[in-house]
């Protein structure tokens, strides 16, 4: 995990989703539930790990039922709302590219706002139906978490923005990240990570083990 934002000296998580991963906006609360409980004794460290980036195929009706029975599927597991007047829509094209690359602009303020704009950007396309796949609609959900929209928009559209996106994209490719929701733990320096889930999972199945994973890890200093 050579990445600057993830701080390997002390136990953390790292956080591989994406914004348009139905199991992850199913994951979000688990999320929360961890800063709750831990906070900074165990911060979380956002990887956008590129579900459909640079699709440009519109959504056929066989892709349309998958999808929508995923999200049915989520809503069951999680509680989460959606919307699903989003499948009325005509000719939608799932690229997952552009709300990554907005979360990577919000991840630089801070992780904490790289984290508060993936809900963000989920609830907006889960819940609202909103297209996140547009511009326009990004910028808008950035100046509603208090970015500069002109200053958003540039580093949006910027050539090292696009290329710290398809970084996150490589890092969870060579890894062997393939599918999302998936968090791993580790205790900093050269210790391995561990897995915590691949897939969902409520917070009262992660939760419990997160505890007696930082228990272990600390009796081990």
């Amino acid at each position: 995990m050579a990445r600057k934002e993830v701080v390997v000296s002390g136990p953390h998580l790292v956080y591989f989703a994406d914004p348009m991963c139905s199991w992850c906006w199913g994951f979000s609360p688990v999320i929360e539930a961890i800063d709750r409980q831990f906070g900074e004794l165990l911060p979380v460290h956002l990887v956008l790990g590129g579900l459909r980036p640079g699709n440009r195929t519109p959504m056929g009706v066989h892709e349309r039922d998958e999808i929508r029975s995923h999200w049915e599927h989520v809503h069951e597991a999680s509680g989460q709302p959606f919307d699903f007047s989003f499948f009325e829509r005509a000719d939608f094209v799932y690229d997952t590219e552009p709300a990554s690359r907005a979360a990577v602009v919000m991840r630089r303020r801070s992780m904490t706002d790289g984290l508060a704009g993936l809900r963000r950007l989920q609830r907006a396309f889960y819940a609202e139906n909103r297209d996140v796949t547009d511009p326009q609609v990004l910028c808008a959900l950035a100046e509603e978490l208090d970015f500069d929209v002109a200053r958003f928009r540039a580093d949006f559209e910027a050539e090292d923005t696009i290329r710290e996106t398809r970084s996150d994209f490589e890092t969870a490719q060579r890894i062997g990240v393939r599918g999302f929701p998936t968090m791993i733990a580790g205790a900093g320096g050269s210790a391995p990570y561990t897995l915590v889930t691949h897939g969902f999972q409520p917070a009262e199945r992660i939760l419990p083990g997160l505890e007696r994973w930082l228990a272990k890890v600390g009796s081990a200093n």
